[in-house]
């Protein structure tokens, strides 16, 4: 492998766990940030909301999820983490991505119908993140075998197609 590409692996996971970090830490946020929201609340208050969830998803929560999601893709190749806790990460990763788009429905949906349409209690969107997120930590730190588990031998390798740079054994 390139050396220099070797050496980016430490950044690569500073990276990722900075970004992760402020990707669950804004989905989190904004479900408390709509709570201010409802029919009682002043056309003023109401915009100051709209602009704070608008510019926290869109300008700092999104590119997070993007920026984890390409630092963390980068690692499993760098790594050659073909392991079967990883798997089981990537489903609850989508499963936050899932949130992660429920939760930018929520804004949009407040966002077109002020007034109108009250967002849910922040305790269901809260919790919806906490579930993947608490998987997701358990099993990077845990790193289970899942040796009951019986993996296709083609889902536990690389398939041997050429990368445009080497890749050293262990």
């Amino acid at each position: 492998m390139i050396d220099w590409l070797y050496a980016t692996i430490p950044v690569l996971k500073v990276v990722h766990i900075a970004a992760l970090l402020m990707w669950c830490g804004g989905l989190l946020a904004l479900p408390l940030m709509l709570a201010g929201t409802g029919p009682a609340v002043t056309a003023e208050h109401y915009l100051l909301i709209r602009r704070a969830t608008h510019v926290t998803y869109t300008i700092c929560v999104t590119p997070a999820a993007v920026i984890t999601v390409i630092a963390g893709t980068w690692l499993i190749f760098l790594r050659e983490a073909f392991v079967p806790w990883l798997f089981a990460k990537l489903a609850f990763v989508a499963l936050l991505v899932m949130v992660h788009a429920w939760i930018g429905h929520i804004l949009a949906k407040t966002g077109e119908e002020p007034g109108k349409d009250n967002p849910p209690h922040p305790l269901l969107p809260v919790t919806a993140v906490l579930l993947p997120v608490t998987v997701i930590l358990t099993l990077v730190l845990a790193k289970p075998a899942f040796d009951w588990i019986e993996f296709p031998r083609w889902l536990l390798e690389p398939r041997g197609g050429q990368l445009p740079f080497e890749i050293p054994s262990r």
